[in-house]
């Protein structure tokens, strides 16, 4: 099985844009939005990804056929943690959305895809999930632990509804 990370070029976007709508369709089940008129979710940072600098669109490939994306972006944060933290950097970057297909899940491609976009980027990470999405938060501390041998902290934010991982990529 031969799984890609690819970059999204800009006359993708579309691509990307369609598996944004099943991305937030199969988001439902823990944030119940609707559609709008015209039957869309829509994502209001696309366009971001190709008119900001430090964002990053990825398709994920499984034997050359799409199985998902990634969203990762390099935030500026808004301030220092505690002494107690063994975190520390100005900025960061964030696992904005990351999707897989049903069809391609519990095989370890999420696993795969995740540590190949910890490998790109890096530097200090934070991944967040909503307190009702209890499958990715365990998605998540099961991927990190491994990634980094355990070594990674679990936050909360005063301006986030769920748990937050803090690691450091690979050197």
């Amino acid at each position: 099985m031969k799984i890609e990370i690819c970059t999204v070029k800009y006359e993708d976007k579309q691509v990307l844009a369609n598996l944004l709508e099943l991305y937030n369709y199969d988001f439902t089940e823990f944030d119940p939005e609707d559609v709008n008129e015209h039957g869309l979710y829509g994502y209001k940072f696309l366009d971001n990804y190709w008119t900001e600098e430090e964002r990053y669109p990825y398709i994920i490939r499984v034997d050359d056929k799409i199985a998902g994306f990634a969203l990762v972006s390099k935030v500026c944060a808004e301030s220092k943690l505690s002494d107690e933290s063994k975190f520390s950097a100005e900025m960061y970057h964030s696992m904005c959305e990351f999707f897989i297909l049903k069809k391609y899940r519990h095989n370890g491609i999420g696993l795969y895809a995740a540590h190949k976009l910890f490998d790109m980027h890096r530097g200090e990470w934070q991944v967040a999930q909503i307190e009702e999405n209890k499958p990715a938060q365990y998605f998540w501390r099961k991927v990190i632990s491994e990634y980094t041998s355990g070594s990674y902290e679990e936050i909360r934010k005063e301006d986030w509804p769920g748990p937050v991982q803090r690691f450091v990529s690979k050197k």
